[in-house]
């Protein structure tokens, strides 16, 4: 039965920044289809593991700094030690500044992008190796943006570490699909989460946004669900390479 392939029984994915939001809607979507989670936070994710478990499924609080990427391995061997193996990856953790790009900080710069970029890289690669190392193959997800394929305003590390996650999925696809690894990406558009507070705070801006978007309303974290499962499942295992734009239609206008 063609249902059968979206299944993650016996399966267990990490799932960075899985505390709120997205995240955690990603994380809960995959225990909802049988896969255990270690999620890797810097905070409790008390929900995101109450979900998980409500759901059957094991979690595993691993805590992590992800601007440094020196705790990757130890994450790894965490993960390891835990569930014995590891199928699927989502790096879903990042963060963004905001400021005009004529004053723009390089602290501010250099912040975001190793979070959003190099420990996206670094945490597929070592989770590639292990995937390599168990012979059977694996998924990875990277969490792009609709700033992956436009410029925005006032974020440029933002918008640079984004761009990038599209160009190294696609990258890491050509190298590691023949092994059996699949490397994708999902770019959410407007979503109601804590980085866009701001917008939705601002009623003029709010309202620019809602026109522009084809089904008339932000995003929130269930609209992600069919997404990552499909791309952490066997359904997918012929899709390389790709960013789907989960955004109400936001890039066909």
């Amino acid at each position: 039965m063609v249902l059968d392939r979206f299944s993650l029984q016996g399966k267990v994915a990490i799932v960075t920044g899985c505390n709120t939001g997205l995240g955690q809607g990603m994380a809960r979507a995959l225990a909802q289809a049988g896969a255990d989670v270690v999620g890797v936070n810097m905070t409790a994710p008390q929900e995101t593991e109450r979900q998980v478990t409500d759901a059957g499924r094991r979690f595993l609080d691993a805590r992590a700094d992800l601007s440094d990427s020196h705790c990757i391995e130890p994450v790894l061997r965490q993960a390891l030690a835990w569930g014995g193996h590891v199928d699927i990856l989502v790096n879903n953790a990042g963060i963004i500044r905001r400021d005009d790009a004529i004053r723009f900080s390089e602290k501010d710069w250099d912040d975001v992008l190793n979070v959003n970029l190099k420990s996206v890289f670094f945490f597929s690669q070592a989770v590639a190796r292990q995937f390599l190392a168990q012979g059977s193959g694996g998924k990875i997800i990277n969490v792009a943006s609709m700033l992956s394929f436009q410029g925005g305003i006032r974020v440029p590390s933002y918008t640079a570490s984004k761009s990038a996650v599209v160009g190294i999925t696609r990258l890491m696809a050509n190298e590691w699909a023949a092994s059996g690894i699949n490397v994708n990406a999902i770019a959410p558009g407007y979503m109601a989460t804590n980085n866009t507070a701001p917008l939705r705070a601002d009623a003029d801006r709010s309202a620019t946004i809602l026109e522009r978007i084809p089904a008339g309303r932000w995003g929130v974290p269930d609209d992600l669900a069919g997404p990552v499962v499909f791309l952490a499942s066997a359904a997918s295992d012929y899709v390389n390479g790709y960013t789907v734009a989960v955004d109400g239609g936001w890039l066909a206008r």
